[in-house]
């Protein structure tokens, strides 16, 4: 079952009484425990303007727990803030990409990365601790399977509340089910929660796509029609990450927004 309210183990992030640099330098410490020399997974997160965000969503990566060597890398878009120092601070991996685009940014990140497997991640998002495991652990153990895919739920950042969300998020996924059985289920995986095989990933060009597509799921349809393998669903609760409302709000609300969702999923213009 969805969670109704935000768990503690999250809500520490979000709401820590920690100034900005106090949570880097958490972050940092954990961080020398994750990265343990040659990396197995590589973590990355394109980041423009996030500095109200990329703090608790790096800390929330840099205390998984793993036994596998971990890099996480920031993937800095052009950022006029102070988006980048504090990525440094955190003692994370830092590159910059001056073409502006989500899927630039993530090209940059995959190409500097130094994992076999790639772990996409959004600075908007909160990880639970063992997200990079769950999600990666599929890969390793199959390698009939091409991309790993996972569940999240929404952080209220606007006027609606959580308990709405919890609703909302049901009825999310009724159509990642329709999408699935009825469409193409490469349309449910997003780029804050999701993982490939580096190698596999370059092969077909990145998060490269055409227009009027989005990045993540061309990716994963890019893998699948390639021969790589099948999509996995980690449905596993531990493994739900905890993204904000943004999208939403961009949308109008989450009534504009349902419909907006409603239409994307009948192909309604």
């Amino acid at each position: 079952m969805r969670p109704i309210q935000i768990p503690k183990s999250i809500n520490q992030y979000i709401k820590s009484s920690l100034t900005k640099a106090e949570m880097c330098k958490e972050a940092s410490d954990a961080y020398a425990i994750l990265y343990k020399g040659e990396p197995e997974i590589s973590v990355v997160m394109p980041a423009y303007n996030e500095t109200e965000s990329i703090v608790p969503a790096l800390s929330s990566l840099c205390h998984n727990k793993t036994h596998r060597r971990v890099e996480i890398i920031v993937s800095n878009n052009n950022s006029k803030d102070d988006t980048e120092d504090l990525a440094k601070a955190c003692g994370v991996k830092v590159v910059s990409e001056n073409r502006q685009g989500i899927a630039f940014a993530r090209n940059a990140g995959m190409n500097a990365a130094t994992g076999k497997y790639i772990l996409n991640a959004d600075a908007d998002t909160i990880y639970p601790e063992d997200w990079i495991e769950l999600m990666v652990k599929p890969l390793i153990d199959d390698e009939s399977i091409a991309i790993t895919y996972g569940r999240f739920s929404l952080i209220p950042t606007g006027p609606t509340g959580r308990l709405t969300y919890f609703f909302y998020e049901y009825i999310s996924g009724f159509s990642r089910r329709y999408n699935k059985l009825v469409k193409d289920e490469a349309v449910n995986v997003y780029g804050f929660n999701s993982a490939f095989r580096k190698e596999q990933g370059l092969q077909v060009e990145g998060f490269n796509h055409p227009p009027g597509t989005i990045e993540d799921g061309w990716l994963a349809l890019k893998l699948r029609n390639k021969g790589f393998g099948k999509l996995f669903y980690v449905n596993n609760i531990r493994a739900l990450v905890w993204t904000t409302d943004r999208r939403i709000q961009i949308d109008g609300g989450i009534v504009k927004g349902t419909i907006k969702r409603v239409k994307r999923v009948l192909n309604i213009s």
